[in-house]
């Protein structure tokens, strides 16, 4: 029995963290493991790649909907560029799917009963939480990898998500500050870098899977 104020959908608010993300242009190993009926993200390596698959499952589902049922008023141009990114998620969710092979975590269940996708304001500012979260995610994560060929893909597949967050930016605001990183980087002009226990939560109200990452080290 679950205790009070622990549903589903805030589970992974309360679940330990401590590892990371990584993959992209290079071929990993079908590591062939089953995984465990719930979404335990597991440890070491696999606890990375399975991060890294957990968030990309989260945009590739956003962005489906977004090209599925376009916002009111949308242009050629928005619309290509959204199902262009839309096509970059789909293909690092799926690249993990395949490296992970029976050690993936199970296909997540997302909610996004709070975004109005009818509305550009909505959409797009959804979008730009999602890219910066990303790219966030992926630079903290560097860290914890210890194979060199992991973090050269994490590299590979970060430098998207930053053109990504780069794009949606102009879309929202022109070619001003904003797109040139805004509130979402440093004094230095450089992105943030979230570790998991940083970034799951804010992932948690999108995600109706329990999630847990109390392996990961």
């Amino acid at each position: 029995m679950m205790t009070p104020g622990l549903n589903r959908r805030n589970l992974l608010k309360w679940t330990g963290v401590g590892a990371t993300v990584m993959v992209a242009g290079a071929m990993l190993p079908n590591f062939g493991i089953s995984a465990a009926l719930a979404a335990d993200l597991g440890a070491g390596d696999i606890g990375v790649l399975n991060y890294a698959y957990a968030l990309e499952q989260l945009e590739a589902a956003f962005y489906i909907q977004v090209a599925k049922t376009p916002y009111e008023g949308i242009t050629k141009a928005e619309l290509s560029n959204l199902k262009a990114i839309r096509d970059h998620e789909i293909a690092h969710r799926e690249f993990l799917r395949k490296a992970l092979g029976r050690k993936a975590i199970p296909d997540l269940e997302v909610d996004f009963s709070k975004v109005d996708f009818t509305s550009r304001k909505s959409v797009l500012g959804t979008a730009d939480v999602f890219e910066n979260l990303g790219v966030a995610a992926y630079n903290g994560a560097g860290q914890l990898i210890k194979d060199v060929n992991y973090l050269a893909a994490a590299g590979s597949i970060v430098s998207i998500e930053a053109r990504h967050a780069a794009t949606i930016a102009a879309l929202r605001s022109g070619f001003g500050r904003d797109a040139a990183g805004g509130k979402n980087v440093n004094s230095k002009g450089l992105d943030a870098a979230l570790l998991p226990s940083q970034v799951l939560p804010k992932a948690a109200p999108f995600i109706v899977t329990p999630v847990t990452a109390n392996s990961l080290s």
